[in-house]
């Protein structure tokens, strides 16, 4: 699919809020424009949301010359007046709030209606096909962000027997983007080994503004829980999906026994701890109350060894909390020694072992530690800014990689 030229006219939809207005073709407008879309949107959804919602922020900022919108499937054909279009799509069930679109074609000409200089979909689903057929009807190029290995999840969902049929057919649509980028050199050698070429690998950021230990509050979270001074308090926040491996977290805290305590946000086992050392809270939407939540823990534990990425590690390092996980995966490349103890696998005993090393340290330098590296490797102002260069070059728009002053001089 390489070689398409940048795009042909553009427009952009203004406070569309009627239905006769969303459905309008938008008027020409000579700003670049990019279109994000993925349905991996939902109101519980994770790392691809708030990296949607991080870019969004970064792009009114740092690059207001370029007119960004968000295609997501919602429950009813919607614009918020702020560059999100919603698409009625049917719920998922057992889906956690997430959406199927079906109807490709219906799709790609909502994307068309916008007439984007380049677009980028974050799913090889629905919205990802139609993203391809729409960038090639308009002639501009389309970047494909993997944010899920879907030979992983299938091989953990339906046996070992549908990975190699899944991953094949992951490869193909994924060859069919003009570049491929990947959240983390994990999925990018997982990408390379199903036939892609040169993917890109683009570790994600963290708000460190949001993500901070200043909220903290540990003695007013024991109170709320019920709990004691000495409780060590272990957390996950997260959705509540198979392959976030909740269960051996919970399996973790019960060899662990007293002060363990497992605080899960979000997130639910499969079967209740008989000991009551699990404490299982609502997901948490509001970006600041969780970061207080995490800040207020003694360290943040991750069993998912096959994670893509592992935003949420990020945020509760930005936080100040030194992380127990799993030596694999994206999260094990944002993890070492400095911050963290690393398990070889993700077993009950052997997370349980990682947690009494990581206790049996100096807590407060690791916690200095966690959040110094956060904040020194992970902004997202050096993410966008790499991202925003390859979209400059893919597109053949330079306005793209220009700062708003380099633009107003170019102007």
């Amino acid at each position: 699919m390489l070689g398409r030229g940048p795009g042909l006219a553009r427009g952009v939809v203004d406070g569309a809020s009627t239905r006769s207005e969303f459905f309008a073709r938008p008027s020409f407008d000579p700003a670049p424009r990019l279109v994000d879309t993925t349905m991996l949107y939902a109101p519980r959804s994770g790392g691809v949301k708030r990296y949607l919602g991080a870019k969004r922020a970064w792009f009114a900022k740092a690059r207001p010359h370029i007119r960004h919108t968000l295609v997501v499937p919602g429950p009813r054909h919607a614009y918020d007046g702020a560059g999100r279009l919603s698409i009625y799509a049917a719920p998922l069930p057992f889906g956690d709030g997430y959406r199927w679109p079906v109807v490709r074609a219906a799709w790609m000409k909502r994307l068309m209606r916008q007439r984007p200089s380049l677009i980028e979909a974050g799913d090889p689903y629905t919205p990802g096909l139609a993203a391809l057929k729409a960038g090639e009807a308009l002639g501009v190029p389309v970047i494909g962000f993997c944010h899920t290995d879907l030979g992983a999840l299938a091989a953990l969902h339906f046996g070992d027997w549908a990975e190699k049929p899944v991953r094949r057919r992951w490869g193909d649509i994924y060859r069919r983007f003009d570049r491929v980028l990947a959240p983390s050199r994990y999925i990018a050698s997982r990408l390379a080994e199903a036939g892609v070429e040169n993917p890109i690998a683009i570790p994600l950021g963290v708000d460190t503004e949001t993500f901070t230990p200043a909220g903290a509050d540990p003695a007013g979270l024991r109170r709320r829980l019920g709990l004691e001074p000495r409780h060590r308090l272990l957390v996950f926040a997260g959705r509540p999906a198979k392959e976030k491996r909740v269960d051996v977290l919970i399996e973790a805290v019960e060899r662990l026994g007293d002060p363990y305590v497992l605080v899960l946000a979000g997130a639910r086992g499969d079967r209740a701890a008989p000991s009551g050392r699990v404490i299982e809270l609502a997901y948490e939407t509001d970006p600041g109350r969780l970061a207080a939540l995490l800040a207020s823990c003694d360290a943040f534990v991750h069993a998912n060894d096959a994670e893509p990425f592992g935003l949420v590690v990020l945020e509760a390092m930005a936080c100040g909390l030194p992380v127990v996980g799993v030596a694999s995966g994206g999260v094990g490349e944002s993890l070492d020694g400095d911050v963290a103890e690393l398990a070889a696998r993700s077993a009950a005993a052997e997370i349980a072992a990682a947690v009494e090393a990581l206790f049996a340290r100096d807590l407060a330098a690791l916690r200095a530690a966690a959040r110094a590296r956060a904040v020194a490797r992970h902004d997202w102002d050096a993410v966008f800014r790499r991202l925003a260069a390859i979209y400059a070059d893919v597109s053949g728009e330079p306005a793209f990689g220009e700062d708003a002053a380099q633009f107003a001089l170019a102007g």
